[in-house]
């Protein structure tokens, strides 16, 4: 039996980002200071923030993901992204909640990581 709640449709599975925020930029380049350590590209552009939601009180809340559930650094990894943001400056809070759905595919990573890891 499938307990999941199922898909409105046309829902999408990632909620959008707060891209007109004036924190967001920096927000991402923070994101990019974080690296999975057994990949030598930034979380950012391997795909794995899925979305930045900042709101009016600047308070940020990250949906993230892992390359696999059973990544070595799953219990480390959202305390590494919220101390890589909650130094910028504006910022007030930062929670991250980690997902798996979906699940991280290599499709979503950036042309430039794909790139790196020799994939283009």
């Amino acid at each position: 039996m499938n307990n999941t709640t199922p898909q409105i449709e046309g829902t999408p599975l990632i909620a959008p980002s707060s891209t007109d925020h004036p924190l967001y930029d920096a927000v991402v380049e923070a994101c990019r200071t974080v690296y999975d350590p057994e990949i030598p590209v930034n979380i950012y552009d391997l795909g794995l923030v899925y979305t930045i939601d900042i709101n009016a009180e600047n308070a940020v809340a990250i949906t993230m993901s892992l390359t696999a559930p059973g990544c070595p650094v799953a219990g480390e990894m959202p305390g590494w992204v919220a101390s890589a943001i909650e130094p910028v400056a504006g910022v007030k809070q930062v929670e991250v909640n980690l997902t798996w759905e979906p699940q991280w595919g290599m499709d979503m990573m950036s042309d430039e990581a794909k790139l790196e890891l020799g994939f283009m």
